[in-house]
């Protein structure tokens, strides 16, 4: 507080100023994305796949479409094979969680 008093004194108005930034930062924080997403059923996913799924919310909500979202996903596992549809794997990945690419980009456009 000593920094951000007036003349190095450490006034009342000082002293309001540090509880109130205090109980800010300490507040509850937002949901996470996935409590926004699927409610309290995000609590009955594993980390492991908490962990997984949230990136994957991360990209699909940068990417332009389903397909773009897929094929960054799937960089890798896609050259090894002979026909690749990235958005279906990406959709039925999703449908595992109870999400649709729909849900994810209305739920990030209205945030």
């Amino acid at each position: 507080m000593a920094t951000f008093a007036t003349s190095g004194r450490i006034t009342l108005d000082t002293v309001e100023d540090e509880i109130n930034r205090l109980r800010y930062n300490w507040q509850e924080s937002r949901p996470s994305t996935l409590t926004a997403l699927l409610g309290a059923e995000a609590e009955n996913i594993d980390l492991f796949d908490r962990m997984q799924l949230e990136h994957v919310i991360a990209i699909c909500r940068q990417a332009k479409s389903l397909s773009a979202a897929g094929r960054e996903l799937f960089d890798i596992s896609r050259q090894g094979k002979a026909s690749v549809n990235d958005a279906d794997r990406l959709r039925k990945y999703l449908a595992r969680f109870g999400l649709t690419w729909e849900a994810m980009q209305d739920q990030h456009s209205s945030s």
